[in-house]
């Protein structure tokens, strides 16, 4: 009997690959093809090379990191020390006992999955830039995010929310202390925070999470009194710690992370190797683009010679698209851009809607000029002084008009080469629209389709 493999894997082989091709690509020299090696472009891109890097070991490492945000003594590391089962991290009344992000590996009971817990420290203790880059780092390198409450819920803490929900990681609320606050329930959360949100905020709390994805926990009851009697009758009251209620927390992580892990982990790779390359793509254009000017006066050039002198109008469209998509080649080599030739026509298409008419006005300029040129030639051919002044002036004009379609196809395709340039089937923008595409509905990763959608 043949076995298929899960969508999970199916995902995870799709980002695999096109990690492989794209580091790949981007580590070789010749990626440039004839161009030499330009030491300032190679230390610009030093450090995405590295990312991209360190997207495919992550995905090889099949870790699942999970990082816990969250405000001063919410509970964050008794959280993870009950999620754990053992007490690894410190907590205590003292207000941050948490001073940097510490990380903690646990294999679960199922051994479906590795999981990184990184705990970190309160957010309104570390101030301004500092706590900025560290939540960012950190929910950068996280697969899903744990954001820890207690009690009523802070406008700096719905602001926070909203900043690492810019992460576009999957979050889970966690109210943790409901030992304390006996009568809290998700939909009283979740209004909470519909109250907290403003107009302002460019989103609505649909956005940021729904009420499915608010677990209630006490990590660290607070001790209990209760009777003690003794074998020779004596009674005394004692604390009592009662056991963490953790497993509501414990199934929901377990349930997304067997159903929905190895997408998840997939798609966080290639959201971050697809960042990678468009810096390298970003930067690479910044500095070659002295060079890039040239080359498209050159095809512009080319291109107005072409078709002034070619006296049969079908052939001016033919050679018109031709000079066009060489263009966008050679632009791409110049940039170091893996787009083959079939791309590079989808490209020139794209231009080609895109430019609101502009262009192809251009096309039906150089036709319609073509067939008053082609008459031109044919009535020179008996020699009539007329005809000829008219064909050069015809020619001339409709090289310009063919020179400036051009100009503004390069001009264009500078853009889109920059912002468009996970191309082909495994490029990482492609596989991830591939991903979202086939994610089941009502999953933790469907709520972030409209996001990460490319």
């Amino acid at each position: 009997m043949t076995t298929h493999p899960s969508i999970g894997e199916t995902h995870y082989q799709q980002a695999r690959a096109s990690l492989q091709q794209a580091f790949t690509w981007y580590a070789s020299f010749r990626r440039h093809w004839n161009y030499p090696p330009d030491p300032e472009l190679q230390a610009a891109v030093k450090s995405d090379l590295q990312s991209l890097k360190a997207a495919l070991d992550k995905l090889e490492e099949t870790v699942i990191r999970v990082a816990a945000f969250g405000l001063v003594s919410r509970g964050k590391s008794a959280v993870v020390n009950a999620l754990v089962g053992q007490k690894i991290l410190p907590t205590g009344p003292l207000h941050g006992v948490t001073r940097w992000p510490r990380s903690i590996r646990w294999t679960p009971p199922t051994g479906k999955v590795d999981i990184e817990f990184i705990d970190t420290p309160g957010l309104d203790e570390i101030e301004g830039e500092a706590r900025a880059n560290m939540a960012r780092e950190v929910a950068r390198s996280a697969d899903l995010i744990l954001f820890i409450v207690a009690g009523d819920i802070t406008r700096t803490e719905y602001r926070a929310l909203c900043e690492l929900r810019a992460a576009k990681k999957p979050i889970i609320l966690v109210f943790n202390k409901i030992d304390l606050y006996p009568d809290a329930d998700r939909r009283e959360i979740f209004h909470q925070l519909q109250k907290l949100g403003t107009p302002g905020d460019g989103q609505t709390l649909d956005d940021l999470l729904s009420p499915e994805e608010i677990v209630m926990v006490a990590a660290e009851p607070q001790p209990i009194p209760v009777r003690v009697r003794y074998p020779d009758g004596r009674e005394a009251d004692e604390w009592e710690t009662p056991p963490s209620r953790i497993g509501e927390l414990q199934d929901k992580l377990l349930a997304i992370l067997n159903r929905e892990g190895r997408s998840l982990l997939a798609l966080n790779a290639l959201v971050q190797a697809k960042e990678a390359e468009e810096n390298i793509a970003r930067v690479t254009i910044e500095l070659r683009d002295g060079r890039a000017e040239e080359i498209i006066w050159q095809y512009a050039k080319y291109k107005a010679l072409a078709i002034a002198a070619n006296p049969i109008a079908p052939l001016d469209l033919l050679g018109a698209s031709a000079v066009d998509l060489l263009l966008i080649r050679a632009l791409a080599r110049l940039y170091g851009l893996p787009i083959t030739s079939r791309e590079a026509g989808k490209l020139w298409r794209t231009l080609l809607v895109s430019s609101a008419g502009l262009l192809l006005g251009e096309i039906a300029s150089v036709v319609l000029l073509g067939f008053g040129k082609s008459a031109a030639a044919a009535a020179s051919v008996w020699e009539s002084p007329t005809s000829l002044t008219l064909y050069g002036s015809t020619a001339l004009l409709q090289g310009g008009i063919a020179a400036y379609g051009t100009y503004a196809i390069g001009k264009a395709a500078k853009i889109y080469l920059e912002r468009g340039c996970s191309w082909g089937a495994l490029g990482p923008g492609t596989v991830i629209e591939k991903i979202l595409a086939e994610v089941p509905p009502r999953t933790i990763l469907s709520r972030l389709r409209q996001e990460l959608g490319t």
